[in-house]
């Protein structure tokens, strides 16, 4: 409450409307106008990070003086030197990097633009970058695409405005124009390509056994006895989808068994899509007796369905899938894979995007091969190994 300024009574002091901001108020008492100052508080100074001025302040010498001492030269007084760097220590000055890279061109960060972070094999994939980035010293930045296009399109955008040194990418699903890479490409960026690449730009790629792979995991439930194998592969325009598919077909050819259009369901990957192949082919007239997904979630989906349905995995249907992770062994029964090692991935990719940033002018783009390994589990195993 207001308090009259001459007779110090705050009950007769009413409001008066305002003078230059500031609230008027009138004591009907002493019929007296008058303002009330409030005490002057000094805004709290906020803490910024001591630079080359701060220090140059505090010692009464110029900036540069400051600069030429911090860098190590040696056209300044020794002692003058001395002091400028006990200081620096007292003041707990700290060189800002970022600036120091942008000044020699260059900032010590890649960009990693993945699908799906939410998937353990493109965590697995980050983990393996992490490691190589962080023991070149190197920082990482990391944008998810979520398997748009257009979504990965300005992740590399915000990528390059963040002055990456590199970049490494896999594509999107949706991913079937490559100009935002033909682009920074031409700009000079190093740029890595690593799991879903595209042959359209010259650019270092690291790729898995896709084909291999999936020869390897057909060719097993052939010696297991299955005819009539399904696959449920990927999108029609996915490099990695298709030449898992030629895997499949390969191993088809190699023991004769004649491809069947109506066991090949080209899927998405959403939700529900396993569901509807499941059901396409249970309805033929010859049903399958063996199920190859190219992605091993799908391969879990259709054994947790074929269970619903008492057919039995893998006596009735053998099951296998691409790809490894903890549910994969966890499931009953257990799913036979084509581990991929993506830990070993990221380090690969990681490795080459850094040589290249190097030895910009004299790397050569190679494509590197991770092997991978066939892992047999129950969910295919119809004949007992002796």
């Amino acid at each position: 409450m207001a308090v009259c300024e001459k007779c110090g009574n705050g009950e007769n002091v009413v409001k008066s409307g305002f003078v230059r901001g500031k609230q008027r108020l009138f004591c009907k008492a002493c019929g007296v106008h008058f303002t009330v100052v409030s005490p002057h508080r000094e805004s709290p100074k906020t803490p910024h990070q001591t630079t080359i001025v701060d220090i140059a302040k505090a010692l009464g010498v110029a900036p540069s003086t400051v600069s030429r001492a911090l860098n190590g030269s040696t056209d300044i007084n020794a002692l003058t030197r001395q002091e400028i760097l006990r200081v620096a220590t007292e003041m707990d000055y700290r060189p800002n990097l970022l600036a120091q890279s942008l000044h020699r061109g260059e900032t010590h960060t890649i960009g990693v633009v993945i699908p799906d972070i939410e998937r353990p094999f493109f965590a697995g994939v980050l983990a393996g970058i992490q490691k190589v980035a962080t023991e070149a010293g190197y920082r990482v930045m990391i944008c998810q695409s979520n398997e748009s296009h257009s979504t990965e399109t300005l992740n590399v955008q915000a990528l390059v405005a963040s002055r990456v040194d590199g970049l490494l990418i896999s594509h999107s699903k949706e991913t079937t124009s490559f100009e935002h890479i033909k682009l920074q490409l031409r700009k000079g960026l190093p740029i890595v390509h690593f799991d879903r690449v595209c042959n359209e730009v010259e650019t270092a790629k690291v790729v898995q056994e896709d084909s291999e792979g999936s020869f390897a995991l057909v060719e097993h439930l052939v010696l297991q006895g299955c005819r009539r194998i399904a696959v449920f592969a990927g999108p029609r325009e996915l490099l990695i989808s298709n030449a898992r598919l030629e895997g499949y077909k390969a191993a088809l050819t190699k023991y004769g068994i004649a491809l069947d259009e109506a066991l090949i369901y080209h899927s998405n990957f959403k939700k529900g899509e396993p569901l509807s192949a499941l059901n396409e082919w249970m309805d033929l007239a010859e049903k399958p007796d063996g199920i190859f997904a190219v992605h091993y979630a799908n391969a879990i989906e259709i054994i947790v369905e074929l269970k619903k349905r008492n057919v039995n995995v893998p006596s009735d249907i053998a099951v296998a899938g691409f790809g490894d992770e903890l549910i994969a062994e966890l499931i009953e029964p257990s799913l036979t894979v084509f581990h991929l090692f993506p830990f070993n991935v990221g380090e690969t990719a990681a490795a080459l995007l850094i040589d290249n940033i190097i030895h910009k002018d004299t790397f050569e783009p190679v494509v590197q091969k991770v092997k991978g390994e066939l892992i047999i589990r129950q969910s295919s195993l119809r004949i007992k190994p002796l």
